[in-house]
């Protein structure tokens, strides 16, 4: 598979459409921008709670951002659009060592991936616990991890919903996680599920901040 570098004109012209319509539906703003990593790989790790979670991400970003997205989606029109979309089809039914190959080289080679650590979206809002997948990016690629949380996205639209409805949606952005080398260099399933339970936890302990 041929990886899209950055934004091309496709990504623009969704990033601006998607721009316009959190703008005006949900009132999208972004707490904590300050803190989002634009330059050099990173993995962004968030809740997942929407089908409108990976637009709601990637639109807080000035610069491309690659996305994971089911295999399933990827036929006709979405299997042109999705790819110039930087999204990486995943099976989440098979998951293959191919597709975590290209997260990880993509990482490696600086750009920010935007993973939903919980594989699915939440039927009622909660966080779900991680999946270990997201524990083996984060040791092979060892990029910054960037935790952030969206808040607002399950009333707008939540899973089983066909509209929208127009609420605030906020996006808080966390610190990077910080892990040891002995967190990183553990191999198996239990070692990536360990470093899994932490991003989750630490996209758990993200709070909105109170309104003045």
């Amino acid at each position: 598979m041929k990886l899209i570098q950055n934004m091309n004109w496709t990504y623009w012209a969704g990033w601006s459409w998607f721009r316009g319509v959190a703008k005006a539906s949900f009132n999208y703003e972004v707490v904590g921008r300050e803190r989002l990593i634009e330059e050099g790989g990173a993995l962004v790790v968030s809740n997942h709670v929407s089908f409108l979670d990976p637009p709601l991400v990637g639109i807080a970003h000035r610069k491309g951002v690659f996305y994971l997205a089911r295999k399933t989606l990827f036929k006709g029109f979405t299997a042109w659009l999705y790819p110039r979309w930087n999204s990486i089809p995943i099976d989440q039914e098979n998951p293959d060592m191919s597709s975590l190959k290209n997260i990880i080289k993509l990482l490696k080679s600086g750009e920010r991936v935007v993973m939903f650590p919980e594989g699915e979206r939440s039927w009622d809002g909660q966080l779900l616990p991680a999946k270990a997948g997201v524990g083996l990016i984060v040791s092979k690629a060892r990029v910054p991890v960037l935790p952030v949380r969206l808040f607002g996205a399950h009333e707008a639209l939540p899973r089983g919903a066909s509209f929208w409805k127009n609420r605030q949606v906020t996006l808080v952005v966390g610190e990077p996680i910080e892990f040891t080398e002995e967190e990183l260099k553990g191999k198996g399933r239990e070692a990536y599920q360990a470093i899994a339970d932490k991003v989750i936890a630490a996209i758990a302990a993200i709070e909105l901040p109170e309104r003045r």
